[in-house]
């Protein structure tokens, strides 16, 4: 156990293998082609190449080819194991080092925070969804790493066509949101790859943290055609079934673990 410790730690005592590493633990559950590693971490192939080799050597990463591409995954074990080993084994389980065991779980009203770049239309549409839920009350926000003026038309549109009110909708920044927040998230979700690749920083607290991807439903000439009515449909139906599962999850009794893996799940289907 010792030996895989330290040679994990070596791996990750690299910057640029740590940058690997940092990026697929946010995209998680997702598995990237080294394509978009390469773009969204300025990488060449040959030096990304020896660095995913090193990270699945030490069994950082999980590999599996889909076609003739290869597709990289953070092995969430692995992590697991090297703060079990590094605090509970090394450090002979000291109070003042180690992690705490008994993380709270969300309270009764759990708060929820959507993330995505702009804030224009799936986080705020994600947000809408779940504050107009019926059947249990949350605390629910959206955000933008790098919001646009306001919310895209055609979410308006959808929204309002499915019940939904949607006077106060706004886009805003992610610094605004949680300068304003009284209290901690219980839940964050990503909902677009960009605002999951980038380093956004530690939130407040211990919350539940999940990558929801979706496909961007705002085409790139931001036209109001009917293939951009559809697209931004099928936005708002991959989020209503996840939101209906996320919402029905048993708070009150699941671990943090359980409800960690949930969410996790929630994303792959």
């Amino acid at each position: 156990m010792e030996f895989k410790l330290l040679d994990r730690l070596a791996t990750l005592s690299h910057p640029q293998r740590m940058a690997i590493f940092r990026l697929l633990i946010r995209r998680y559950p997702d598995a990237l082609p080294v394509a978009e590693i390469l773009t969204v971490l300025d990488l060449k192939p040959s030096t990304a190449s020896v660095y995913l080799s090193a990270l699945k050597s030490a069994g950082l990463v999980r590999q599996r080819r889909l076609g003739t591409s290869l597709l990289y995954s953070a092995n969430i074990a692995a992590s697991q194991e090297i703060i079990s080993g590094l605090f509970s084994d090394c450090c002979g389980g000291r109070g003042d080092l180690c992690l705490p065991t008994d993380l709270s779980k969300p309270a009764t009203q759990p708060s929820v925070l959507f993330l995505c770049t702009g804030n224009s239309a799936r986080s705020i549409m994600a947000e809408t969804i779940l504050r107009d839920w019926r059947g249990r009350t949350f605390t629910v926000a959206s955000a933008g790493t790098e919001p646009r003026a306001g919310v895209h038309a055609m979410a308006r549109d959808v929204l309002l066509s499915k019940g939904h009110n949607i006077q106060n909708l706004h886009s805003k920044n992610i610094t605004t949101v949680l300068g304003e927040t009284t209290s901690d998230f219980d839940f964050v979700f990503t909902v677009c790859d960009n605002a999951a690749n980038q380093e956004s920083g530690a939130f407040h607290g211990t919350p539940i943290a999940s990558h929801w991807g979706i496909e961007d439903p705002v085409p790139a000439a931001n036209s109001l055609d009917k293939a951009s009515r559809d697209r931004f449909e099928n936005t708002y139906e991959i989020l209503n079934k996840r939101i209906s599962r996320f919402a029905t999850l048993p708070f009150e009794t699941a671990s943090r673990a359980d409800l960690q893996k949930s969410v996790d799940d929630i994303a792959r289907n």
